[in-house]
């Protein structure tokens, strides 16, 4: 078994994997497998991984599936990977040459007895031009949950990291969803509830920042509404009590979540009823009047055929 499963999931980026693929072969840490999963792609993406399969001086799996969307892919991920920490490298994208031994590194070194309340570990992206992308943390290491990360320390921009394998087995995303993008939220608010997270201020990950999305391609607001609703809504359930440490951060997601719950064909009392904790409940009736508008809009610019 492998320490690191590292999971790319592709769609027509034939033109970029050779990044993911040159970043691996240059790892100092061979401790891994590469888990390639295409969702759909048209173009030359099958005939370039059998030649990396023939080429690399690791194992790569390559699964070939119908387009079914980045949280299908995701979940499918999770069932096929045989490593015990997983770590998503986009196919855009690539890594230092020492990445891996690095994350390995602050891994090992949480004491053993701790190491079942911490998550995994994370650390910094620099871009194509090797410009920090994002904020660093406020120490090294620093040791928190991705919620107090983000309300407390207020770190923001991109973060690159491993999960534990088991711990994204606890929290799939629900697969029966219309659209084809759950955010990754949806999964980090859960995570949050339950683990802590090393934070290392390490430059680990390359983000190209010129890069098309390989899922926010729409900007119609209709079509991953309902994946937009399920994160929101998990906001409000696992993270209203930061809100006298971010009323703003936190009205705007009720505000979202009532406009994308309207866009998916949710009516105001099951948005109500789907809330889990008083706080988020609060914050729907405050923001309502401006959920309501911002759905209004929504119709207006782009009216449902």
């Amino acid at each position: 078994m492998p320490l690191f499963t590292v999971y790319t999931p592709t769609f027509n980026r034939a033109h970029t994997l050779h990044r993911v693929f040159d970043s691996l072969q240059a790892q100092t840490c061979r401790d891994f497998e590469w888990l390639v999963i295409d969702d759909g792609s048209t173009d030359d993406t099958p005939a370039l991984m059998a030649r990396y399969q023939s080429e690399a001086g690791f194992p790569v799996r390559y699964l070939r599936e119908p387009h079914r969307g980045a949280h299908y892919v995701h979940n499918l991920a999770l069932r096929e990977a045989r490593g015990q920490l997983s770590i998503k490298l986009d196919s855009d994208d690539g890594c230092v040459p020492e990445a891996l031994a690095r994350l390995k590194y602050h891994w090992e070194n949480i004491p053993a007895a701790k190491r079942e309340s911490f998550s995994g570990v994370t650390g910094l992206c620099r871009d194509q031009n090797g410009q920090l992308v994002g904020s660093r943390f406020p120490s090294d290491p620093l040791d928190c949950s991705a919620a107090e990360l983000e309300y407390r320390h207020k770190v923001r921009g991109e973060k690159w990291g491993f999960l534990r394998l088991d711990v994204l087995r606890e929290f799939p995303y629900p697969e029966q969803v219309s659209g084809n993008f759950i955010p990754e939220s949806y999964i980090w608010c859960q995570v949050s509830k339950k683990y802590l997270t090393r934070h290392i201020n390490e430059e680990l990950r390359i983000y190209w920042t010129d890069a098309p999305s390989l899922v926010h391609g729409s900007a119609n607001p209709r079509t991953n509404a309902e994946g937009h609703r399920l994160m929101f809504k998990m906001v409000l359930d696992s993270e209203s009590g930061w809100f006298f440490t971010a009323p703003l951060r936190l009205l705007r997601a009720a505000v979202q979540y009532i406009r994308f719950a309207f866009l998916s064909g949710v009516g105001t009392v099951k948005q109500f009823r789907d809330l889990k904790s008083r706080g988020g409940r609060l914050l729907w009736l405050v923001a309502m009047p401006f959920g309501f508008i911002l759905w209004r809009r929504d119709c207006l610019r782009f009216p449902q055929a």
